[in-house]
């Protein structure tokens, strides 16, 4: 029997996990809010495509609940308020409302690193507060909750909690010095960024994790956090132009703090295969 795989908001990252899932021959299924993503899946060989927002239920009766793996990693429907509760709260909802009728090995949830608020480049593991976090990153929170610890439905669930997605396709930070673009913000404030086929070689690496892992809440950084005025002026040196200014107006309590993704390569053994955004950007840019 062929491993199933239902991912639930195939978007960027989800494409790309479609893509890895297909080439190891697994059956899988996608539900994405976009026609054109739609087709491009369906080209792709992805067996079952639903174009729906996964906070309705319309979906459900089109996707089968019983899975080995179930991926969501929706993005916002807008970046307001009301979008992340459309999407992370509802979405979510909505989800462990279909699983409820059928059975998954392992859930998996894409979330943030803007869950900690932490400031003055502290060090940041998965025990850390999230106290006083943003209303945005307590509602990610909160859509966590809904899935870890996992529902009957589901027998084990991780949360992934991201840096700064760059990769084929989106490097704006690239695009912007490149094109001259001044900076909001103060230029040493730290970025933790992940590169897309990193985020999905360690989804993988949490579905296909030891059945003794019960599932887990995990950093997913390339944990190598820079100073935005670092990777700013490597990237000007690499386009050979005049780094951009920064407008230096980060508010005092504005999260800054460097993310540690030890966790997930000691327990899981998984390591980035672009460690810094230096073999990042050289891949992406020549």
């Amino acid at each position: 029997m062929s491993t199933t795989l239902t991912i639930l908001g195939c978007g960027y990252i989800g494409s790309a996990l479609a893509e890895v899932a297909l080439e190891k021959n697994w059956t899988v299924s996608a539900l994405t809010r976009n026609e054109e993503t739609g087709r491009k899946l369906e080209s792709m060989g992805v067996q079952d495509v639903v174009i729906s927002r996964l906070d309705s239920d319309e979906w459900h009766s089109y996707l089968d609940p019983n899975q080995d793996f179930v991926v969501n990693c929706v993005g916002a429907f807008s970046p307001s308020l009301d979008g992340y509760v459309t999407s992370y709260i509802e979405g979510q909802k909505s989800a462990m409302k279909w699983i409820e009728a059928g059975k998954v090995n392992s859930y998996l949830f894409t979330s943030s690193c803007s869950v900690y608020p932490q400031t003055g480049r502290k060090l940041v593991e998965e025990t850390a507060s999230c106290a006083g976090v943003s209303e945005k990153g307590g509602l990610l929170l909160a859509a966590e909750g809904l899935s870890f610890p996992p529902p009957s439905s589901i027998n084990r669930s991780f949360v992934l909690r991201l840096g700064g997605i760059y990769g084929p396709g989106r490097h704006l930070l690239a695009n912007k010095v490149k094109n001259g673009v001044a900076m909001d913000g103060n230029a040493g404030r730290i970025l933790n960024l992940i590169h897309r086929d990193d985020a999905v070689s360690a989804i993988l690496a949490c579905l296909l994790a030891d059945e003794s892992n019960l599932g887990r809440i995990y950093n997913l950084t390339d944990s190598s956090p820079s100073a935005r005025g670092e990777i700013v002026e490597w990237l000007a040196n690499k386009f050979e132009v005049s780094p951009p200014s920064f407008s230096e107006d980060d508010k005092e309590d504005t999260p800054n703090r460097k993310i540690s993704s030890q966790r997930i390569m000691k327990e899981l053994n998984w390591s980035p295969k672009y460690p810094s955004f230096i073999q990042g950007y050289e891949s992406l840019l020549g």
